[in-house]
């Protein structure tokens, strides 16, 4: 199966809705419903998450680390 998400306009969305109900479970599944909020506001919700971003902001760039340097 695949996941897909996607930000739906407002004009269409109860249509859009509606043709997802359509098909069988086994063959879509909503998983989550929310309202889009922006990624500002998403991480203002986060408890904490403002005063980190404000502390790493504060920190020296010399603490950073490169993309290559990352451990994923």
């Amino acid at each position: 199966m695949k996941i897909v998400t996607l930000k739906i306009d407002e004009r269409v969305s109860e249509k859009f809705i509606w043709l997802l109900e359509h098909f069988s479970p086994d063959e879509i599944k909503i998983l989550e419903q929310s309202e889009y909020i922006d990624d500002d506001t998403y991480l203002r919700t986060i408890k904490g998450m403002t005063q980190s971003i404000l502390e790493a902001k504060n920190e020296p760039t010399k603490n950073g680390v490169t993309l290559d340097q990352l451990e994923w």
